[in-house]
């Protein structure tokens, strides 16, 4: 999971668009404690993340997308755009 991932949800707990429980730093530790990798941003995923051919505009999601790509990992994510970008990321519809 990339970290640009936790500052998403934290963010929209933040804004309260979504209920993390306990808090965001407890329901961070609860994830890894699943045995969920979290998963460093560097200056080349930053770098691989602004070279995304015809890719969501959001930086964020650009940045999580290049993490995935970087560490060959699997993005499960409910963006449709994302979803539908026909680039070499492997995805998973959240929403199923």
């Amino acid at each position: 999971m990339s970290a640009i991932s936790f500052y998403e949800l934290a963010n929209a707990h933040r804004k309260g668009r979504i209920a993390l429980t306990p808090d965001p730093w407890q329901w961070r530790a609860q994830i890894l404690n699943f045995g969920i990798v979290e998963l460093p941003v560097d200056a080349g995923i930053a770098i691989e993340a602004t070279g995304l051919v015809d890719f969501h505009r959001d930086p964020m999601d650009r940045l999580i997308a290049a993490t995935a790509l970087r560490h060959a990992a699997t993005l499960i994510t409910a963006d449709s755009t994302i979803l539908r970008w026909a680039g070499p990321l492997r995805s998973v519809d959240a929403k199923l």
